[in-house]
C-alpha cells in the first residue's frame, strides 16, 4: 500500500466531501471541540494540507472525528510526514557546495548562465529548506495561540484531556529550537519552551510528582534566562516555590517566591510571588512577615499596569489572591485571622463561581471551599463546616489534586485532636474524609507508578 503525508490524506478527506472549504473544516473542527473561544481557522487548515505545519496529536483526534475516520490513519500519514521531511533535510543537507566546489567557482572568470542558474537553484533549495523545516512568524504566532489555549483550559478541564499535547507541543518546540532561525524567534522560541515546560511542571506537581515537576521546571527556567525574559523567570520562581511549598519546605518556598520578586515583570505574576510569599511565612511560623507579604501583593495589584499578556494558569485572578490570603490566615490562627479567612473565602468563592467556565479554577475554587470549611469548624459552626467539607468530597477523585489531597490529610489530623474527641458528627467528617482521600491519593500514585 502506498504511504501518503498528512496533508495529501487530509486534502483527500476534504475532496472526498465535495465542495467543503478549508474554512468550513475549520468551524467543524471548532464545533466538534466544543470550546467557546474558537482555536482553528481555514488558514491553519490550509498550513496542515501544505504541511507547513504538522498536526498535533489531540488536533489529529479532533480532525479524525470531523471526518468520520479512525485516528490510526491521520497518526500514520502524521508518521509518514515527519519521516519524509527528515530524509528531505537530509538530502538538502548533501547538496550543499563543498569547499571544492566553492574554489573552482572563484577561479572561474566568466561564469556561464548555466552555472549562474546552477547556483541560484542551490539559493533556492536553501530556502525551502529553511522554510519547510524552521520557524517563521506564522508559526510562532500559532504557537502562541496554542499555548494560551492549553494554559487557559489547565485551570479548568481535566489534566488528562491537556497532558498529551502539553508534551508534544513542548517536543515539537524543542525541535524547531534545535534547527536554524532569526534571532527574534529564537527568543520566542524559547519562551514559548519556557511556558510549556512550566505547564508540564504543573502537570507533575498537580499529581504530586515534586521530583519531575521540578525538573520541567528547571528546564523552564533555562529557557526563560536565555531568552532574556525577566517576566518568565518570575513566573517560573512562582511554580519553583509552589513545588517546594507542597513538598513540605516552606521556608525555602519564601524564599524562592522572593527570589522572584527581583524580575520586574508586568500582569499579575509579583502579585502571584508576593501571596506565595505570604502564605509559605505564614505556615513557617513568621506571621509578621506574612502579613507585610500580604500587603505587598494588594499593593502590587493595584499598581498593575494592564491585564495579563497570557490567559489562564499564568495569570494570577482576584479570585486567587483571596484564596492564599484565606489560607495564610488560617495559618497564623487566632480568632480574628479566621474570622479574616473565612471572609476571604467566601469572596474568592464568590468570585469564582461569577468567573466564565474557562476560567473557573476547579482545584482553587475546591482550596478555598475546603480553606471556609475549616475556617467554619474553628469558629464552632460545625454544621455549615459539614455541607462544604461535603460538596468536595462528592466532587469526586479525579477532581483531588495533590495538594487538594494534602489540605484532606492535614484536616483530617486536626479533627483527630483531642478537643474534637467524643464528638459523633466530627468522627463521621473525619471517616468521610479519609475514605474520600485514600482512594485518590492510591490512584495519584498508581498513575504516577506507571
Amino acid at each position: 500500500m502506498n504511504e501518503s503525508g498528512i496533508g495529501e490524506l487530509l486534502v483527500r478527506l476534504r475532496n472526498a466531501r465535495g465542495s467543503v472549504t478549508q474554512a468550513k473544516v475549520a468551524a467543524e473542527f471548532n464545533e466538534v471541540e466544543g470550546s467557546p473561544v474558537p482555536t482553528m481557522t481555514g488558514k491553519e487548515i490550509g498550513r496542515y494540507e501544505r504541511e507547513v505545519r504538522l498536526p498535533s496529536e489531540r488536533t489529529r483526534g479532533i480532525l479524525a472525528r470531523v471526518f468520520g475516520v479512525d485516528p490510526a490513519l491521520l497518526d500514520q500519514a502524521h508518521a509518514f510526514s515527519r519521516r519524509r521531511k527528515a530524509e528531505e533535510c537530509g538530502k538538502t543537507a548533501r547538496s550543499a557546495p563543498t569547499a571544492p566546489m566553492v574554489a573552482a567557482g572563484r577561479a572561474a572568470v566568466s561564469p556561464s548562465a548555466c552555472a549562474l542558474a546552477a547556483d541560484a537553484a542551490r539559493s533556492a533549495r536553501f530556502a525551502r529548506f529553511i522554510a519547510s523545516t524552521n520557524s517563521n512568524e506564522t508559526t510562532v504566532e500559532q504557537l502562541d495561540a496554542d499555548i494560551a489555549r492549553l494554559a487557559r483550559h489547565f485551570v479548568s478541564r481535566p489534566l488528562k484531556e491537556l497532558y498529551a499535547e502539553i508534551r508534544e507541543l513542548r517536543d515539537e518546540t524543542f525541535d524547531l529550537l534545535r534547527g536554524r532561525q532569526r534571532p527574534q524567534q529564537t527568543s520566542d522560541l524559547l519562551v514559548a519552551a519556557s511556558r510549556l515546560c512550566g505547564l508540564s511542571a504543573h502537570v507533575c506537581l498537580d499529581a504530586g510528582d515534586y521530583d519531575s515537576a521540578g525538573s520541567h521546571a528547571r528546564a523552564a527556567w533555562s529557557c526563560a534566562e536565555a531568552a532574556g525574559h525577566h517576566e518568565m523567570q518570575a513566573w517560573v520562581r512562582s511554580v519553583e516555590s509552589l513545588i517546594a511549598f507542597w513538598n513540605g519546605n516552606p521556608k525555602r518556598a519564601a524564599d524562592l517566591a522572593k527570589h522572584g520578586q527581583r524580575y520586574l515583570a508586568h500582569g499579575s505574576v509579583g502579585v502571584r510571588l508576593a501571596s506565595l510569599e505570604a502564605r509559605a511565612l505564614a505556615v513557617a511560623g513568621d506571621a509578621q512577615g506574612a502579613v507585610v507579604a500580604l500587603r505587598t501583593a494588594e499593593k502590587v495589584r493595584d499598581a498593575m499596569p494592564g491585564p495579563d499578556v497570557m490567559p489562564g494558569v499564568f495569570g494570577f485572578p482576584t479570585a486567587k489572591q483571596f484564596t492564599y490570603a484565606g489560607t495564610m490566615h488560617l495559618a497564623i490562627g487566632g480568632p480574628r485571622h479566621v474570622r479574616q479567612a473565612i471572609d476571604c473565602a467566601e469572596t474568592a468563592v464568590t468570585l469564582y463561581r461569577a468567573a466564565a467556565p474557562d476560567d473557573r479554577s476547579t482545584f482553587d475554587l475546591l482550596a478555598a471551599n475546603l480553606d471556609l470549611a475549616r475556617g467554619r469548624m474553628l469558629a464552632g459552626e460545625t454544621d455549615a463546616a459539614e455541607v462544604l467539607l461535603g460538596a468536595v468530597l462528592d466532587s469526586g477523585p479525579g477532581q483531588l489534586s495533590a495538594s487538594i489531597l494534602n489540605r484532606l490529610g492535614a484536616l483530617a489530623d486536626e479533627l483527630g485532636a483531642a478537643q474534637y474527641r467524643g464528638s459523633p458528627q466530627i468522627a463521621h467528617l473525619r471517616d468521610r474524609i479519609v475514605n474520600a482521600a485514600l482512594p485518590a491519593a492510591a490512584s495519584a500514585a498508581t498513575h504516577r507508578s506507571r
